[in-house]
């Protein structure tokens, strides 16, 4: 029993590498059909020298089935050459082939020991060097088969004795020779086929490196680029739908720049791991690269229940090892046909769209709509101006008063950039900031106004400040900060007058960097404020890190003060904040008398809004100051902003 399973084993197709199956029938669709071409021809040539010796049943029928057999095998592997071969396809067409083996092998042999009944020492010499041949055909096109070498090789024992046995005395020899030759070709592909599998496997390793995320093992963006053109196809042909979705966490730089890279990297090995488990067989989790994911989604499902169903497991504590991180995630979804029919196209609405949430509303998801193309095709308008615009000439400032309604005077001017396009008119800066950030525009953009604000500050009084707003992207770059630092020295004014402005959320890109930065910048005497403060992620945090010296109060907060408690109890402790950490505060946003008079009696002092003054251009600002006037408080609102 244990020998005949070893034969069985022996001559068994191994299945248990579905990379080294369909390797071999891939390499066997281009060898059988040479192989049953030469197998054609000797037996041609064997009926042909046996034609009139040997009787026609002898020659011509065996040929004919023969050659019918074989010209059958050559179309079957030449229709599917091109096509891709899965692993039960290829088990299937493997297994046939030994069975083929067997039978063919068997039928040349035992045609050709019927035809030596016929000839002489000659004829029974060409049957020799028929099977020769056969022999050394079937062992080099089957060399990456090698259960059906093994099969057509042992059919060469029952023939060479009969040779032995029957045969003259060159017979005899050539029989000897015959075997010699099958040993020889039977070691040579021995060695062919242990290297061919060797390669297979390492080539299957590549090919799973090249296409798997090595640290969540998802699928990575080649794999899920070619996964979406397979979608799209089967799409195509069934006409089923199916949608993308692009995943951006929120809040995972600080986690890296905090808690170290094995933090960070255990945090989207977790996130990897929570999509594939809501997702399940219904689609795809893949790493784009960095804190980005991809998702295919199969069907057509509820993708604004799927998309508040992933944000808020993705939003889960991250238990680490010595600590928790808490992120969030922002998604973009398109669909197709409906949202586009390419795999570009569809990538580049769902990433848009994945940019407008994140911009609009972090932590949520959201579905591309048409009427972002208009969107979309205003931001492609907005680049091309932006990239021929002359900074120098088409952008100007206007500035806003911050006011000390306790010295009833101007503490500082906030700029803020408008721009005046010869083709687009008027531009909004919710537009062109945007577009500049996302295109590399807005250093060059920084430096052009800056050069303006630090220029109209040469008629200001003395104790009137700068507050200038600076993206993230200006603060990621030393050689960028080193450009402003030389701005500020050319211009002769003094860095305590110049305030920088920057918003939590821009921070968050690159916590390590933008610190540093603001580092040289605090160092160098300006201040640094904190812009739209209670609306991140954790302010907290930000303040007692980074080099703040002044707190902006968004002006959500500001809107409500007069009849919302909750406004009220947010702004206290923010002023409280900034009292026992002794940072300048200064509240956006107001616009009635009734707000400024709730903020006098909360403590504030400094307050920007269009109470005291829209954005003006520089040469209003002389007779804006010469006409201040502050509303009084009066009757008890007197004695509730003195208290």
């Amino acid at each position: 029993m244990t020998v005949s399973n070893s034969v069985r084993r022996l001559f068994r197709v191994p299945d248990d590498e579905p990379n080294v199956l369909v390797a071999q029938a891939r390499a066997l669709s281009r060898q059988v059909p040479i192989l049953h071409t030469i197998l054609s021809l000797d037996a041609m040539g064997v009926a042909y020298t046996h034609y009139g010796v040997a009787p026609d049943g002898l020659t011509i029928l065996p040929l004919a089935v023969l050659l019918s057999v074989c010209a059958g095998r050559v179309l079957i592997w030449s229709r599917t050459h091109h096509h891709a071969i899965g692993t039960e396809e290829a088990l299937r067409r493997l297994r046939g082939t030994n069975r083929l083996a067997a039978i063919l092998g068997s039928g040349f042999a035992i045609w050709a020991i019927l035809l030596t009944r016929y000839g002489d020492a000659a004829t029974n010499l060409h049957v020799l060097y028929f099977l020769s041949i056969t022999m050394i055909a079937c062992i080099s096109c089957l060399t990456h088969l090698r259960t059906a070498t093994l099969i057509v090789s042992a059919l060469a024992v029952p023939v060479s004795a009969y040779f032995l046995v029957i045969g003259a005395p060159v017979v005899r020899a050539a029989a000897l020779n015959y075997v010699g030759v099958v040993v020889v070709l039977l070691f040579m592909q021995s060695v062919y086929y242990r290297d061919f599998r060797r390669l297979t496997r390492l080539t299957g390793e590549n090919h799973a490196l090249a296409h798997t995320d090595p640290l969540t093992g998802l699928p990575n963006r080649r794999s899920f680029f070619a996964e979406l053109e397979q979608a799209i196809a089967a799409a195509d042909t069934a006409e089923t739908r199916f949608a993308i979705g692009l995943i951006d966490l929120d809040g995972f730089k600080p986690v890296n720049d905090t808690l170290g890279h094995l933090a960070g990297d255990a945090v989207l090995c977790e996130v990897g791991r929570r999509l594939q488990d809501a997702v399940g067989a219904a689609g795809v989790v893949a790493r784009l690269g960095g804190d980005e994911f991809g998702l295919i989604l199969h069907g057509w499902p509820d993708l604004d229940t799927l998309g508040r169903t992933l944000c808020t497991i993705l939003k889960q504590p991250y238990a680490l090892r010595d600590t928790t991180a808490r992120i969030g995630a922002s998604i973009g979804f398109a669909c197709f046909p409906e949202t586009a029919r390419t795999a570009e196209m569809l990538v580049e609405r769902a990433d848009h769209t994945l940019y407008h949430a994140k911009t609009h509303a972090p932590g949520t998801a959201a579905c591309f709509a048409f009427e972002h193309e208009n969107r979309m095709h205003r931001q492609a308008q907005v680049e091309q101006a932006l990239r021929r615009a002359d900074l120098a000439a088409e952008f100007h400032l206007l500035f806003q008063p911050i006011v000390d309604v306790v010295a009833g005077r101007v503490q500082a001017y906030e700029a803020l950039a408008r721009w005046n396009s010869p083709t687009l008119g008027s531009v909004s800066p919710v537009d062109f900031i945007v577009v500049a950030e996302r295109t590399g525009l807005i250093h060059d953009l920084s430096l052009a106004l800056l050069r303006k604000a630090l220029a109209a500050m040469a008629s200001w009084p003395e104790h009137v400040a700068l507050s200038f707003n600076l993206s993230a992207y200006d603060l990621a770059a030393a050689e960028g900060i080193a450009t402003i630092t030389a701005l500020i020295a050319e211009s002769g004014i003094a860095p305590e007058r110049i305030v920088f402005e920057v918003t939590e959320t821009g921070l968050m890109r690159d916590l390590v960097d933008a610190g540093r930065s603001l580092g040289a910048l605090r160092a160098l005497g300006v201040g640094i404020a904190l812009d739209d403060f209670g609306t991140g992620y954790s302010s907290l945090g930000y303040v007692h890190r980074l080099p703040i010296s002044e707190l902006k109060i968004d002006r959500s907060f500001v809107t409500d003060i007069c009849s919302d408690a909750a406004s009220r109890n947010i702004i206290h402790s923010i002023l409280d904040l900034a009292r026992n950490l002794r940072l300048l505060c200064v509240v956006e946003g107001v616009e009635t008398e009734a707000q400024m008079l709730h903020l006098r009696a909360a403590g504030c002092r400094y307050m920007q809004g269009y109470l005291f003054q829209k954005p003006m251009p520089a040469a209003a600002i002389a007779a804006f100051e010469a006409g201040l006037a502050l509303p009084q408080p009066q009757g008890e609102d007197r004695i509730a902003a003195a208290a």
